[in-house]
């Protein structure tokens, strides 16, 4: 007999998503965490879409509760040129339609500690070491936050280890990623400059001929959380001198028109290089990938969390169906759908940094019809083929890009 029904790696939104949906449905289920809550995180802007996966899970209810930032929407910025998206404003009426800007270290613990609540049991500082898989039970060893050894079975593993990345590392299924190579730096500032509107939602500024862009996303407390992405050798450039190029960077930086003159980071600035990572496959026997443990593309969206809930739920709730005796086709219910996201979040990933989104996007008009379709796949309702943008992703930039040229 198995010691739980599933095994989750992961403390993560995916891994407390699955937990608490398998908990609600009477399967026993066990976390093995490495850290300990609270951790930092990047990765603080939300999309509406991934409120429909807390709440499905029974998990929403207590970050309402948080008062966290309401995120409305997104600006972009481009020299002097702007556009911002209000996500009441998309193709899809959907139910949410915010989302909300968090510490994740505030927000990871608040999901994992609701989840405990609710009878998922939870172990802290516990590092997977071998994992031996087959089609009735699965054999997990770890060691312990006192150094012990220690085996625990179960009928199933979700593995929502997100850049930890338990299983692709130990049955080598990770593959490099067919994007640019590109790396972050980020911190957290005391916000003194921050007018009303900046205090509203996500600013994305993009620049160096669309190769490199800056965040502000700020919290509710008067900090703000403020980073670079571009390619690896201008993040090393703006990382030196523990990161005080960066600041410099960011005080002087013409569109910010002054916000960040003054202020002081809240802890040395901290960089990523080639944050972005393929996955050979997605499931195998006894286990399933979810979160960022499959694919990471980019930051711009702030797709991380969108995809990590929204793999943790379907990946939890196929291993409810396996294992009432339901066959699962993995491949074509989990890869093929997890996939079809990802995709559509790649094609305006590359749009972005080639320079089509932007051209649509920073267009003297965009057609009323089109902001709404764009807006939709900014709020995470990627699996929405109702939707020309999504249904068409592959071409339809390149395309409406050209006319756009053609026209003027």
């Amino acid at each position: 007999m198995t010691d739980f029904d599933v095994v989750i790696i992961g403390a993560g939104p995916s891994g407390s998503v699955a937990a608490a949906y398998l908990n609600k449905n009477n399967f026993s289920t066990l976390v093995l965490e490495k850290l300990t809550m609270p951790r930092f995180v990047i990765g603080e802007s939300l999309l509406p879409r991934c409120l429909d996966d807390l709440e499905e899970s029974g998990l929403l209810h207590v970050v309402e509760k948080q008062k966290f930032q309401i995120k409305t929407g997104a600006t972009f910025h481009k020299g002097d040129d702007k556009l911002a998206f209000d996500f009441s404003e998309r193709w899809l009426e959907g139910k949410h339609k915010y989302a909300w800007q968090v510490k994740r270290a505030e927000f990871d613990k608040v999901l994992i500690d609701e989840a405990e609540k609710q009878g998922v049991e939870v172990r802290y500082e516990c590092t997977v070491t071998t994992v031996d898989t087959s089609s009735t039970e699965q054999k997990i060893t770890y060691i312990d936050k006192e150094g012990n050894t220690q085996i625990v079975s179960a009928k199933f593993i979700i593995d929502a280890s997100g850049y930890g990345r338990v299983l692709p590392n130990l049955f080598d299924l990770n593959l490099p990623s067919d994007l640019v190579t590109r790396g972050s730096i980020f911190t957290h500032v005391k916000d003194i400059n921050r007018t009303t509107e900046a205090a509203e939602n996500i600013f994305v500024h993009a620049f160096n001929n669309n190769s490199s862009w800056l965040w502000a996303i700020p919290f509710n407390d008067g900090e703000t959380s403020i980073g670079v992405v571009g390619e690896n050798a201008f993040i090393e450039e703006l990382a030196k001198d523990n990161g005080a190029s960066f600041m410099k960077f960011m005080s002087e930086f013409k569109d910010l028109k002054g916000r960040f003159t003054g202020v002081t980071p809240l802890f040395d600035p901290k960089s990523i290089l080639g944050y972005s990572v393929g996955i050979k496959k997605m499931h195998g026997t006894g286990f399933v990938l979810a979160g960022n443990t499959t694919e990471f593309l980019d930051p711009i969206f702030s797709s991380g969390v969108t995809l990590a809930t929204a793999t943790g739920l379907i990946a939890a709730k196929l291993t409810e169906k396996q294992l009432n005796g339901i066959n699962v086709d993995w491949q074509k219910e989990y890869d093929d759908v997890v996939m079809q996201g990802v995709e559509v979040f790649r094609s305006y990933v590359n749009g972005w940094y080639d320079g089509t989104l932007q051209s649509i996007i920073f267009a003297p008009t965009i057609k009323p019809e089109f902001k709404l379709q764009v807006c939709s796949v900014l709020a995470g309702y990627v699996w929405d083929d109702t939707n020309p943008f999504i249904k068409k992703h592959k071409t339809i930039l390149k395309t409406l890009s050209k006319v756009i040229e053609l026209n003027g």
